[in-house]
């Protein structure tokens, strides 16, 4: 939309005496490679491609560019797209994603989605939104999956995936942030025979379900990848490790050792034709290899360790290395072997980023900290605290565009990270 049909827009809106979307108009050339998308940035991994950031810290912190903090209750980090910010919170009883404007973090438009979830560990959304072309996917706690037109927030499709495959609620309210794999958006409402399902993204029809799956969901989100010409989707269910064909759903591996029966919610990572699971609760970690023959692939057991019980933070694969918490420990792990290189209690059991080498941490106690990607050892660069929100501060740090995003209840907060 240009500057000139938008305006216009409004001056229709205003003379029919309707409310009018406040349009923030899209950045000019923009390089969309500073974008973070969806869960875990654009490779669903926690990797940024940005250079020329700080390198330290000052005492108290990068700047801070802006602060809102109306979004409501929630876990769920954020997803960008040129101008805009994606993000969920919980308002008036309802389950809300809002779109705001990424220069100063206004509301452009917001919409409810259906009932809010009430736990008590926190309640409110714990999903993070899908961008994909013109489009923004949304999974509420309470099991909608929502199509929405990123320009205004116009739903498009919307369907409950409890509902509609027989998935039962769990524990802590759905935690997953929907895939977009090709033609379909991808969601594991755990069902029977639809422990996954895969849903057309332009319609949000059924495309296929897993007939061989039946798992109970996990809070894990998916991950898709190409094992050597056959293209899987890969999560932590409630039961298992597992990999599906993302044609069909068939049913390609389930790993149960790497599972337990509590909590199980770190996404997994891929590399090499190896994916890596990790889970707490006493459980562990295993590096699962696979090959692929007449369209199926098989997985086995490289290594299975206890010093990765990864429980909700994540972990990030860097030149070859692990970094993640191990129970409260931040601990790097050798990707090839499991060995451990080093653990350090660093700023207190978290989450993480990296970004232009180095990992951006929150600690789950309202501590950022800023640490050295490095095989070598621990190496702080920087902390600073922010405004305990009565809740553990789960939600995963994000680095685009520059800026640091911290999401903390209510609260999202924007920090200039930029080298001058």
């Amino acid at each position: 939309m240009t500057r000139r049909s938008a305006v216009c827009s409004l001056m229709l809106a205003f003379a029919l005496g309707t409310s009018a979307v406040i349009v923030a108009f899209p950045f000019q050339g923009r390089d969309s490679t500073v974008d973070w998308p969806q869960w875990r940035g654009p490779e669903r991994n926690g990797l940024s491609q940005e250079t020329g950031l700080l390198e330290n810290w000052p005492a108290a912190g990068p700047p801070i560019v802006w602060s809102v903090a109306t979004l409501g209750a929630g876990y769920g980090s954020i997803a960008t797209k040129r101008d805009r910010i994606f993000v969920q919170g919980a308002k008036d009883r309802q389950s809300v994603i809002y779109a705001l404007n990424r220069a100063d973090g206004k509301g452009i438009w917001s919409k409810a989605l259906g009932p809010a979830g009430t736990n008590d560990r926190g309640s409110g959304p714990r999903g993070t939104p899908t961008v994909d072309d013109d489009r923004v996917y949304v999974l509420t706690e309470q099991g909608t999956l929502a199509c929405l037109k990123t320009e205004d927030g116009t739903s498009l499709w919307q369907r409950n995936i409890l509902s509609d495959f027989s998935g039962r609620q769990i524990s802590w309210l759905i935690s997953e942030s929907p895939l977009v794999d090709g033609n379909n958006v991808i969601v594991t409402p755990g069902g029977p025979r639809a422990g996954i399902v895969a849903l057309d993204k332009i319609t949000g029809k059924t495309v296929w379900t897993s007939q061989q799956l039946s798992d109970e969901a996990g809070y894990a989100s998916p991950i898709a990848a190409d094992v050597q010409g056959v293209r899987v989707v890969m999560t932590l269910t409630s039961s298992a490790g597992v990999g599906v064909r993302a044609t069909d759903g068939r049913l390609m591996w389930r790993f149960e050792p790497v599972a337990n029966n509590t909590a199980n919610i770190a996404t997994p990572i891929f590399h090499d034709d190896k994916v890596f699971y990790s889970s707490n609760y006493g459980t562990g970690a295993a590096l699962l290899g696979l090959t692929a023959r007449n369209g199926e692939v098989s997985a086995r057991q490289i290594y299975f360790t206890r010093e990765m019980q990864n429980h909700h933070g994540g972990i990030v694969l860097v030149n070859g290395y692990l970094y993640g918490f191990n129970n409260s420990i931040l601990t790097c792990l050798d990707f090839a072997t499991g060995k451990m290189m080093w653990r350090d209690r660093s700023v207190g059991k978290g989450s993480l980023t990296y970004a232009d080498g180095n990992l951006y941490i929150l600690s789950e106690d309202n501590v950022v900290g800023l640490a050295a990607a490095t095989p070598g050892g621990y190496q702080e660069k920087g902390r600073f605290r922010i405004t305990d929100r009565g809740l553990p501060s789960w939600a995963h740090p994000v680095v685009s565009d520059g800026r640091l995003y911290i999401r903390n209840q209510t609260t999202l907060a924007a920090y200039d990270i930029r080298a001058r």
